[in-house]
């Protein structure tokens, strides 16, 4: 038979049939797998299609004799045909574009950091622990979890408590509160909660030999005293002895102060100072005058610093501040080692010990002095508030000063609480704040004592609840901190091989409330558009419905100049960034710019904070924790770490814009500062080939995530001069730290082109003779520390080494 009879039979016979016909597409398997077959089934009307049928075309029953209608179905068919390939063109089109639109909305970009950083938005999954029965958590889910349990605390309760309790480092009290939040983190039900103990040397009054003042006779001899009118106030880490001289008054005793009234005139050197409270630290206004040549400072309150609203409170005139002289962190006497008690330690000291003695004072007895100077007029701007007080320069009579503060062993625990990560538990992201106060304490470590243990209440509920961090949180509570970050600087130098490979970021919310007109946040750059982000998710304290990035940039547009603000010496967090190499951040409501006025004095109480708040401690109190938490759910979980390493860049840049203003008189010597230009530039090349790898790599590679998260957390890290000792400079960071290596001991040098080789004391960086002008030879290895270091954070950022590739 012919294939055209059969084919015509084959025909025939469809068009008889009385059953419904219906082509069906099934997907063949096998070497062929893909292709799809056409094949025809007869079947009842109403059975049910195979299960492993795919139905892509459907025909209805056809009676006998329905030819014109056949006819008519071909050409609904053949057009139905031409229409295919257009369909599947613009499905595919829709999906194309539906596909960019949430690529492009995942992967945020950095507006001020060269897209630097992934910008995570609601529609991120953020996956439950292996115990939950919920569903996918996304980033507004967390946000409203916690948010919800955050509202449950009793923030305010919480203050009134601690502040209330005596807590001195060393003291009876500050053990029984150690063992109170110890316990309170074991209820929590924590992975891990823990104690280390240090065995520090802290330096307290002597109980039976208080410090004294006294006027100096014509005969040099020790006349009236002088009441000391807080008699426990004291300066920690002071020289002991006796001191005399004539008195100066030298403004807030900063290098320029010294500088300006040398330039007047006066002689600071051989002399005492009287110094007024702010500005700069305690330690460094002794730190100055011990520079140039002042035998010992007296530090008092001015008014104009505290109060200048009549309205609002102010510190009593009787009361002195209490505040560490310590040039440094940490316990003095161990410097670059832990003080654990079965460690063994060289007798050495710290070279931030200051030689000269040092007494905080009233502004009554300060009042009282200021109205015995003579000599030129103090100008303007150094002209304070206190009454009856003409504000003379100097000299005065003379005075005698006898410190006899006496060193102590004294134990000092910390205490720590950890959530493991899920993905990476060997990752940290660290908070912490401090315990121990002198006084009542209420602003400087009760309200952040209260936060951290509202933040691992809230947290904890959110893991009981769902969330399950992919790094570690670890919680703790610093003790030793009034001494100069005592309790956190010895378990850095305790851990610091660990710390600087597995601590991510340090958030520290010391002095989070003395006011709630202005936010600043002391950072770390690299934290810098993260912050900015969580700023737009957390409402102001004090303004209705705008937000606290809204707040901000209604009166100053340039957020970041409103905001940001350097690490510094007296803070928690700058230990972690300039010794360990850890980025990190404070966060500080402030009172208008001007300083709390009771912070470190016995009148640092609740009733007293919450009346300079005027009853919003609460609601600030709750903003801190707010951003604190939201800062704390992105580092733990985003899997991307949100740390801008592209930043560092624009840092750079602007520092070598101040080198610049020296390159003609280098240039004149036969020198040049090309070097460091091409470090920068290698530097920035190697943030945009990350920046380019991570952005072309598939998220869901898990292996290859881990990889950019651990270049782009050990950033701060690589800022750290691996060229000098930890022992001798442990502020080894070459834009924040401290020593002949930082970028600011090279500019102080490079100053002296200009001044001849009269150099000016207080200028130059520890440790070199200013009156030797500039060399030549110290200038070659400062900027040779400072140009290898950042080549090798560019070599670093760059990955492998097979991989680096700069023009250096």
């Amino acid at each position: 038979m012919s294939m055209e009879r059969l084919w015509g039979l084959l025909q025939r016979a469809q068009e008889l049939s009385p059953r419904t016909s219906q082509t069906i597409y099934k997907r063949v398997e096998g070497t062929q797998q893909g292709r799809l077959e056409e094949e025809e089934e007869d079947r009842e009307e109403g059975s049910e299609h195979p299960t492993h049928f795919r139905p892509m075309e459907l025909r209805g029953p056809e009676p006998l004799g329905s030819r014109p209608r056949r006819q008519n179905l071909g050409l609904w068919a053949a057009a139905g045909r031409r229409a295919i390939p257009y369909l599947v063109l613009t499905a595919l089109l829709i999906f194309t574009g539906a596909f960019l639109l949430g690529y492009v909305a995942f992967r945020g970009s950095c507006q001020a950091c060269g897209d630097a950083v992934l910008v995570v938005n609601d529609d991120v999954n953020y996956e439950p622990g292996p115990d939950s029965h919920q569903g996918p958590l996304y980033w507004r889910d967390l946000q409203a979890m916690f948010l919800r349990f955050l509202g449950e605390g009793h923030l305010e309760d919480t203050i009134r408590q601690i502040s209330s309790r005596e807590r001195a480092a060393g003291s009876a009290g500050m053990t029984a509160l150690a063992q109170d939040i110890r316990a309170e983190l074991s209820r929590q039900k924590l992975d891990h909660v823990w104690t280390d103990t240090h065995y520090v040397g802290l330096q307290f009054p002597h109980p039976n030999h208080p410090n004294t003042l006294h006027w100096v006779d014509e005969s040099g001899s020790a006349g009236e005293q002088l009441p000391l009118e807080d008699p426990d106030v004291y300066c920690p880490y002071s020289a002991t002895g006796n001191v005399t001289g004539e008195l100066v008054y030298a403004h807030y005793g900063r290098p320029e102060d010294l500088q300006d009234l040398r330039a007047r005139g006066v002689e600071p050197a051989g002399r005492l100072l009287l110094v007024r409270v702010g500005m700069i630290s305690f330690a460094q206004k002794v730190a100055s005058a011990q520079d140039f040549g002042a035998r010992g400072v007296l530090i008092y309150p001015d008014p104009a610093d505290l109060s200048p609203d009549t309205h609002k409170l102010g510190l009593s005139s009787h009361r002195a501040v209490y505040g560490h002289v310590h040039m440094g962190t940490g316990d003095p006497y161990t410097p670059g080692f832990p003080s654990f008690n079965q460690t063994q330690f060289p007798p050495v000291q710290s070279s931030g010990l200051p030689r000269i003695p040092a007494q905080p004072i009233s502004a009554d007895i300060a009042s009282r002095l200021l109205r015995k100077l003579e000599g030129p007029v103090a100008p303007q701007e150094w002209q304070g508030h206190l009454p009856e007080s003409p504000y003379h320069l100097g000299p005065g009579p003379g005075l005698h000063l006898n410190i006899n503060n006496r060193r102590a062993a004294t134990p000092i625990s910390n205490i720590f609480g950890c959530i493991e990560g899920r993905s990476e538990p060997d990752h940290y992201v660290v908070i912490g704040a401090q315990r121990d106060a002198w006084g009542p304490g209420a602003a400087k470590s009760a309200v952040g004592t209260a936060i951290l243990l509202e933040l691992v209440r809230t947290i904890s509920s959110m893991v009981s609840n769902g969330f399950r961090p992919r790094r570690s949180l670890l919680f703790i509570s610093w003790d030793g901190g009034d001494f100069g970050s005592v309790g956190s600087m010895e378990w850095l130098e305790g851990y610091l091989s660990v710390l600087h490979l597995k601590a991510v970021v340090y958030v520290s919310l010391d002095n989070a409330v003395l006011g709630d007109d202005r936010f600043h946040a002391k950072t770390s750059p690299l934290l810098i558009t993260l912050i900015e982000n969580i700023l737009k998710q957390v409402d102001s304290p004090n303004q209705s419905g705008q937000t606290l990035y809204e707040q901000v940039v209604f009166t100053n547009p340039s957020w970041d100049a409103e905001v940001i603000r350097p690490l510094p010496m007296d803070s928690s967090a700058y230990s972690f960034t300039a010794f360990a190499g850890v980025p990190a951040v404070e966060f500080s409501f402030m009172e208008d710019d001007q300083t709390y006025p009771f912070l470190h004095t016995k009148e640092d109480t609740y009733e007293n904070l919450h009346a300079a708040l005027r009853g919003r401690l609460p609601a600030v109190a709750r903003t801190v924790a707010l951003l604190a938490g939201q800062l704390l759910i992105r580092l733990s979980h985003d899997h991307l770490l949100p740390l801008d390493f592209g930043c560092y860049g624009d840092v750079v840049l602007r520092h070598i814009g101040r080198l610049n203003e020296f390159s003609g008189d280098l240039k004149a010597r036969g020198l040049t500062l090309q070097w460091v230009y091409s470090a920068r530039g290698d530097y920035i090349r190697a943030a945009e080939k990350l920046r380019k790898e991570i952005y072309s790599s598939e998220e869901s590679d898990e292996r290859l995530t881990r990889m950019y998260n651990v270049r782009i957390m050990r950033v701060e890290f690589y800022f750290l001069s691996q060229y000098v000792s930890p022992a001798d400079s442990p502020f080894r960071h070459i834009f924040l730290g401290r020593g002949d290596h930082t970028l600011s001991a090279l500019l102080d040098h490079l100053r002296l082109l200009r001044k001849g080789d009269s150099g000016a004391p207080g200028v130059s960086s520890p440790g070199v003779e200013p009156s030797l002008g500039f060399q030549e030879s110290r200038f070659r290895r400062q900027l040779a520390l400072l140009t290898w270091t950042l080549q090798g954070a560019a070599n670093a950022l760059g990955g492998d080494l097979w991989n680096i590739d700069n023009n250096f």
